[in-house]
């Protein structure tokens, strides 16, 4: 070999001086940091329930702390994990790769499990206020506020008119959709936080005044208790009846006499209810809506059941009259048209001319409802009246301040939306207690929830999660090369011929193993998972891992800003931003 091309040894000189004095950082102009923002189920769910939280630790096996991160904001997981409509699954980002994760159905798993192994929830509380506020209603609104008012450290007494709480979710809502036991855990849940609750305790006039002397504070939830005019000659029949009549029967343990076909006029969710219970107590029901089938209030699933289940459905008909006909009544049908759209609803007008009878047994109404007595509403115009997103509040005249939250005060007529407002209702009054009425508003809107209306309880006592970004990650942000397509687990039902034949409920409850494979399809958008991504993605080593590998920090004397672990977060749980001087 020619002595030219003979390699050259090369000697590399060992030291044992560490390289750790040249700070490669400084290089850096755009500096990444952990920022964690808000799941778009979050941002929707009107209670404010931390959703990607909550899968994050079910899919860990850590049940219990995810049904006490429910339990931070939501204090009815059994009856909401039945009943809620679940508006979050219809802004889950996972819809975009597959199919929305199944959170109702992981929600009212978490909550049975609670139920199955008696566990007791340790919940944060603050110290115990002088301040004590009576609650009129154990609706969903006021077992709210009291839960709320408990955790923030006030004494709370629940007044009842019924012999039972619960309200519409202990005398409206059929058994085969909220089982008593469910309602009943969440109940004793409450109690045991302190909330004191005095059934066969109606409130009238006389007995609300002593409570403004008596107490700081009065939430009124009450709820509608007065159905509906049908507007209709000979609606006074004994043939003709109130839906939540008929359902409060059921629930008290009576059976009504159904047979034949029976009419239900209206196209909520009452309606519904009662159309299916007559089928499941042998009869026919004909549910009649002056709409169209897409403009029904109800849940579109509960329509689907109902019609399966052999509920006819006839659109587009209004009563215009009521007439006894035997041991039955002949409904006159006034047929109607579509005229326009307005607010996504068709607007529908009488189609002149075009009426129709039909034969019915019975005649049930439920075409919405009222407020029972005129001072369950919020008093328009009243001087110190602050009208909130959920609640009203009332405060500045002699007695107790006085909030009204619930139905009554609600756009949207659900449980959820319920918890909501006694939520609000429970932030207000302690901001008021505490900071003065002028606090209220901008301190409410600090604890909003991806800058929506849902409030967090856990943003407002200052918890682990109270500074997450209010930006609400959208699909587009999320990293979908780390993630497999995976199928959505199917709620496991009764079949048809078992549910018509008893008031059994219907759901049944997933196991342990598809919960956590279904919450391990969560995105957990916007949290940190510790997946740590970022710590094997960083090529200077940047990335730290704490001890106990729960926490993540960055070392900036070496980060150079090259952006590759926000890049490579799935969850956009980093973000970028400029390096100041």
């Amino acid at each position: 070999m020619n002595e030219a091309m003979k390699p050259i040894p090369l000697y590399m000189p060992r030291t044992y001086l560490t390289t750790e004095s040249n700070k490669t950082g400084s290089w850096r102009f755009l500096r990444p940091r952990y920022d964690e923002k808000t799941s778009p189920c979050s941002a929707a769910c009107p209670a404010g329930e931390d959703i990607a939280r909550i899968e994050m630790l079910a899919a860990q096996g850590l049940f219990k702390e995810a049904w006490e991160t429910i339990l931070r904001e939501n204090p009815l997981p059994s009856v909401c994990g039945r009943v809620c409509f679940h508006p979050c699954e219809g802004r889950c980002n996972r819809r975009e790769f597959d199919a929305a994760v199944a959170i109702h159905s992981l929600e009212r798993f978490l909550a049975d499990t609670a139920i199955r192994y008696r566990i007791t929830p340790e919940m944060e509380t603050r110290p115990a206020q002088q301040r004590k506020i009576a609650v009129i209603g154990s609706g969903p609104a006021g077992l709210s506020a009291a839960w709320f008012l408990s955790l923030l450290g006030y004494a709370c007494h629940v007044y009842e008119a019924s012999s039972e709480a619960g309200g519409v979710l202990r005398w409206g809502i059929p058994a085969y959709r909220l089982p008593l036991n469910a309602l009943r855990h969440d109940l004793r849940q409450i109690e045991a936080l302190g909330v004191s609750i005095y059934t066969g305790r109606p409130v009238g006039p006389d007995l609300l005044a002593d409570l403004k002397r008596d107490y700081d504070g009065v939430f009124i939830g009450c709820g509608h208790g007065r159905g509906m005019s049908l507007q209709a000659p000979g609606e006074e029949l004994p043939q003709v009846g109130e839906g939540l009549d008929f359902l409060r029967e059921l629930r008290a343990g009576g059976k009504p006499s159904c047979g034949g076909v029976s009419a239900v006029v209206g196209g909520g969710n009452t309606a519904v209810d009662v159309a299916r219970s007559i089928v499941r107590l042998g009869g026919k029901a004909l549910l009649l809506y002056r709409r169209r089938r897409q403009d029904m209030p109800a849940f579109d699933l509960e329509v689907e059941m109902a019609l399966e289940e052999g509920v006819e459905l006839q659109e587009l008909v209004a009563p215009a009259a009521v007439a006894a006909d035997g041991d039955g009544v002949v409904l006159t049908l006034q047929e109607m048209k579509i005229a326009g759209e307005e607010g996504g609803r068709g607007r529908i007008v009488p189609d002149a001319g075009k009426t129709r009878q039909v034969r019915v047994e019975r005649v049930f109404k439920a075409i919405g409802a009222g407020a029972a007595e005129p001072w369950h509403r919020p008093p328009e115009g009243a001087p110190g009246l602050l009208r909130l997103s959920h609640a009203v509040l009332v405060h500045g005249q002699p007695g107790a301040v006085t909030a009204f939250g619930g139905d009554l005060t609600n756009d949207t007529r659900s449980a959820v939306h319920a918890v909501a407002s006694g939520k609000q209702a429970a932030m207000a009054f302690d901001t008021l207690f505490r900071e003065g009425v002028d606090a209220i508003v901008p301190k409410l809107d600090s604890c909003r929830v991806g800058g929506g209306p849902s409030l967090s309880m856990e943003i407002y006592m200052g918890g682990e999660r109270r500074l997450r970004n209010p930006h609400v990650v959208r699909f587009e942000e999320i990293n979908t090369d780390h993630f497999q397509f995976a199928s959505r687990v199917t709620q496991p039902r009764l079949l048809r011929d078992e549910r018509i034949r008893s008031f059994e409920e219907i759901d049944l409850k997933i196991s342990a193993h598809l919960a956590m494979k279904e919450s391990e399809r969560c995105f957990n958008c916007g949290l940190c998972n510790q997946c740590d991504n970022c710590f094997i993605f960083c090529p200077d080593t940047s990335v730290i891992r704490d001890k106990d590998h729960q926490g993540r920090h960055i070392n900036y004397d070496y980060c150079k800003g090259c952006g590759l672990c926000v890049v490579e977060c799935p969850r956009n749980a980093m973000s970028l931003e400029e390096e100041k001087s």
